[in-house]
């Protein structure tokens, strides 16, 4: 626990000296110099970023306000404490309600000040701030988890309470100016504010070098520090004392039991329904002791795991009668994705005959330590875990494993492997969570709201552009009036998940290249070619038309 703990400290650290932290350094060096103690500026910057990291989405979703509520509320603090500043008359009026809170009257106060900075301060992410917002967003808030984000926020808080301390003194130098000092710090108060507002802050960052990011690699990115985010994501300790996966394991000895595969993990979890069971009635593990049981995580908008089931097919083909039992594990990335109806459409429209259970709270999804989509889980017929892959491929070893397992040497029927090899776009997701800033041209995302892009004629290689009207939501773009998307993209085929109902022109290099219908929710090819191809997409979409993600063959 005190390595999680110091990991987090020195990740704070590290992004307190990042361009992230610049915007509130003026606030805090004007708040030092105008009385406010630092202590109390800092104890509420950690208090309200460790309270909202971990909670707001939770809160604001019980009420059923918008997710950026709190960052308005906390703009608007600013101006006010800008304001009282400069009129200090009015600075009476307002401190009276919280005299005894903030003893702003002595003026030692400061605290509602730092709260309101612990709603503005975005930190630079890195893995530490990646693990807090997974913990937040899947409602597993810990012990570990509370305490890890504030050594984060602590961490984060040393050199700013230098810097209000830096203020202070130099307020104490001036205090026969107190007056212009009071005007001087409600204008860079204000200004500040202003330019958060209008998210001139985050213009500033993006412009500045990432003098950081070499400190933070050594900071966060090495495998210890890995193990230990690793355990604080799944909540527990993976079920894996080893991670490699069955692509390299050898194969000898065939026959049930004698096996030369390695026992991963002595007793594989339950399987844990979050919803429906199709093709099948309830299963579980024990009771399939005596099979060979292949778990297969799986999503139907997943292009990578569309592209496994032929060979998952096959396989149920030729050795279900020898003994072996597929069990599809349908852990949903999108939300249309939890709906049983949707998934059931998508298993019959993909040919699926094994059973496939629903794992909307990815509860199965817990129990295997699982992190990707597609991911496959070999039990024996004692129920133990005797290989896992994590990827596309493979397909070849995990075929003989099965087949050592179950002690049969036919083979099943040919499959071609259709894993993408060479350089492709990476998977381009378009809600505002997973959206890539560094593979994002445009102005800044207004989330949750619709919002007028201008065109960008400059599109790096692998980078996406917004123009027209969308209203981009957490994790799906809805298209407005005259919509479109443009995606210089590598790769020989794209993929877009597309929901609603309506229709996407495409165009490649200027030609237009087909019109899709949208009337489902499901994934949809753009662009199928023979040959990798380099080139610029751009697409336009009817009014109400919701795209999710773009994945790449």
């Amino acid at each position: 626990m005190l390595v999680l703990l110091g990991i987090g400290f020195l990740a704070g650290l590290v992004t307190a000296v990042s361009p992230c932290v610049l915007p509130v350094l003026p606030i805090l060096l004007a708040g030092g110099a105008t009385g406010r103690r630092p202590l109390r500026i800092i104890a509420g910057l950690i208090s309200s970023f460790v309270v909202f990291t971990l909670f707001a989405t939770w809160l604001l979703g019980k009420l059923g306000l918008p997710d950026d509520l709190l960052r308005k509320i906390a703009i608007a603090l600013l101006f006010v404490v800008a304001a009282t500043l400069l009129v200090p008359r009015l600075g009476l009026l307002l401190e009276r309600p919280f005299a005894r809170l903030t003893r702003f009257r002595s003026g030692g106060g400061g605290f509602i000040l730092g709260a309101s900075l612990g709603l503005v301060f975005v930190p630079c992410a890195g893995p530490v701030l990646a693990t807090i917002s997974v913990v937040a967003a899947t409602n597993q808030v810990g012990l570990r988890a509370i305490l890890l984000t504030i050594a984060y926020a602590a961490g984060a808080a040393l050199p700013m309470l230098l810097i209000a301390l830096g203020g202070q003194k130099l307020g104490g130098r001036l205090r026969a100016q107190g007056a212009r000092v009071r005007i001087v710090s409600g204008l860079v108060i204000g200004l500040v504010a202003l330019a958060i507002t209008f998210n001139l802050d985050t213009r500033f960052q993006t412009a500045l070098p990432g003098y950081t990011q070499a400190l933070q690699r050594h900071t966060e990115d090495t495998a210890s520090v890995q193990r230990q985010l690793l355990k604080l994501r799944n909540g527990k300790n993976s079920i894996f004392d080893q991670t490699t996966t069955t692509t390299t394991t050898p194969v000898a000895q065939p026959g049930p039991g004698a096996s030369g595969l390695p026992i991963l993990v002595p007793s594989a979890p339950p399987i844990v329904a979050g919803g429906q069971w199709f093709n099948s009635p309830p299963l579980t593990v024990a009771a399939l002791r005596g099979k060979v049981v292949l778990l297969d995580f799986w999503t139907y908008s997943c292009i990578n795991c569309l592209r496994t089931l032929p060979h998952l097919e096959a396989w149920y083909a030729a050795y279900h009668r020898y003994g072996l039992q597929i069990i599809g594990v349908h852990s949903p990335e999108f939300a249309f994705e939890h709906v049983a109806s949707n998934v059931s459409a998508a298993i019959k429209r993909l040919g699926i005959r094994y059973p496939v259970v629903q794992d909307n709270n990815f509860a199965t999804w817990d129990n295997y330590s699982n992190e990707y989509w597609p991911a496959s889980y070999l039990i024996d017929q004692q129920g133990r875990i005797r290989a896992y892959d994590t990827s596309e491929g493979g397909y070849s070893t995990m075929e003989e494993n099965i087949k050592q397992l179950l002690g049969v040497s036919n083979d099943a029927a040919a499959v071609p492997d259709l894993t993408p090899s060479g350089d492709i776009t990476p998977e381009s997701y378009l809600g505002y969570l997973r959206l890539d800033p560094s593979r994002y041209v445009g102005e800044r995302i207004a989330q949750n709201t619709l919002k007028d892009y201008p065109a960008k004629r400059s599109i790096p290689l692998n980078s996406l552009s917004y123009s027209g009207n969308w209203r981009v939501e957490d994790s799906v773009a809805v298209a407005g009036a005259g919509a479109g998307l443009s995606l210089r993209f590598q790769g020989s085929d794209v993929y877009l998940v597309l929901g609603g109902q309506g229709k996407v022109t495409v165009s490649v290099d200027g030609a237009k290249s087909s019109t899709i219908d949208v009337n489902a929710y499901k994934l949809y090819t753009l662009l199928g070619s023979a040959t990798p191809t380099k080139g610029l997409m751009a697409l336009t979409f009817t009014p109400g038309v919701q795209a999710y993600a773009f994945t790449f063959g």
